[in-house]
């Protein structure tokens, strides 16, 4: 049997989503596909029992602020056996932060669940008990967000010439 690579990867993604799979690419070798919040829990449920992809590596969000305000759900998960790692993207509006929970493929995504609800406010539908994990309970914002200064302008000791710049 000859080991699974990216094309071979890909090649089986297609076959079974189509153009469910809207692009992908490689950065550093490392497979990357798009895809739905609709099709999601499909696509890792495909990855998990059929792929042997059967450890779920991380679970994070990025925000894109700029244009169409969305967030990138990211997945990644691993083929210990065949040692092929392959990163899951589904992008939502931040307007409607709201993506499946991957708890009923992996116990394992509870944290990583919390964690992003915490830090970025996505609400994964069906997590068991979704609440903040490292922030306090009564924070009312979501600092991962990329709608504040990531720095204070009237901070004095970050001026460039303290630095030799």
């Amino acid at each position: 049997m000859d080991k699974r690579d990216n094309q071979s990867l890909l090649a089986e993604l297609t076959d079974r989503f189509g153009t469910g799979i809207s692009r992908h690419e490689e950065p550093y070798g490392l497979l990357t596909i798009h895809t739905s919040k609709e099709l999601i829990l499909d696509v890792l449920a495909f990855l998990k029992e059929s792929a042997g992809f059967t450890y779920l590596t991380d679970i994070t969000a990025v925000h894109y602020p700029d244009g169409d305000n969305t967030f990138a759900i990211v997945y990644h998960v691993h083929n210990l056996l065949e040692n092929v790692r392959v990163r899951i993207k589904a992008s939502i509006p931040v307007s409607d932060p709201k993506i499946p929970s991957a708890t009923t493929l992996w116990a394992g995504a509870n944290w990583m669940e919390r964690e992003t609800y915490d830090f970025f406010g996505v609400q994964f539908e069906g997590h068991p008990d979704l609440r903040r994990i490292l922030n306090m309970d009564d924070l009312d914002v979501f600092p991962m967000r990329r709608e504040y200064p990531l720095e204070d302008p009237n901070r004095v000791d970050k001026r460039d010439f303290y630095f030799g710049r």
